[in-house]
């Protein structure tokens, strides 16, 4: 006990404390700890376009069948000319694979514990790996099931309505490109009006609402030659379905 009655061990125990805390706060606002959790972002940010430029569909073609998805049908890489050129298993094995990508790169940020970039960054970067991957030399797909993948990593009710618009297009059309364009108008239109009605989403997500359209419009644009072969009645359709546009593809 000292003159003012206080423990002199319990002083002292309290101010190693402050200089205890005190290392801590430096710690944490350190600048090498800053670079650290910035440079894991960018590893992740890299990481999910690496993701997204796995070239499935090319590399199950090459591997397993010796055929280059570039030299038949479409040309295209993605699901819908891999089951017309490789069949339902392969076919299959890409959609999921470009699917999960795109969910896989979404959360990133959440299994790494990073924080600072919104999860949905990390997916849109996946799919523009996608469509530009650099396994193939930038010439992809149309990003619909790598967007539709990164959309269930980060709103799965709203992915939920997205499949119920395209699977119900595809039922009436019999048009893959058909139903992924309604999806991605369908999306459109859910971003900027759910959230008004707290319906499947509760509220605005500035950047959650400008990177749908952004997905949505990219699906669009790079669907434009379907597009005119479904205004000429000449669009490839699938087995199933009741071709109620009288669909026509040439043989």
């Amino acid at each position: 006990m000292n003159k003012n009655g206080t423990n002199d061990k319990l002083i002292n125990f309290d101010k190693a404390s402050d200089v205890t805390a005190s290392k801590q706060i430096q710690f944490r606002f350190s600048p090498i700890s800053w670079y650290n959790r910035n440079m894991m972002t960018i590893v992740l940010l890299i990481l999910a376009y690496l993701l997204g430029s796995i070239p499935s569909g090319l590399w199950i073609g090459q591997i397993f069948f010796n055929i280059n998805l570039r030299e038949h049908g479409s040309g295209n890489t993605g699901t819908t000319n891999t089951f017309r050129i490789l069949g339902k298993k392969a076919g299959m094995a890409t959609f999921v694979i470009d699917f999960f990508k795109g969910t896989l790169a979404t959360l990133l940020p959440l299994i790494f514990h990073v924080q600072g970039v919104s999860p949905i960054v990390y997916g849109l970067l996946a799919v523009i790996g996608h469509t530009f991957p650099i396994f193939a030399k930038f010439k992809g797909g149309k990003a619909v099931a790598t967007s539709a993948g990164v959309i269930f990593g980060f709103a799965p009710l709203f992915c939920l309505y997205l499949a119920v618009i395209f699977f119900g297009i595809l039922y009436l059309g019999s048009m893959i490109s058909l139903s992924s364009i309604s999806a991605a108008i369908a999306a459109i239109i859910g971003v900027l009006l759910f959230p008004l009605f707290g319906f499947i989403l509760s509220s605005y997500d500035l950047l959650f609402t400008l990177i749908i359209i952004g997905l949505a419009s990219l699906v669009i644009v790079r669907h434009k030659d379907n597009i005119k072969r479904i205004q000429n009645k000449t669009e490839n359709l699938i087995p199933w379905g009741l071709n109620l546009t009288h669909q026509e593809p040439k043989k």
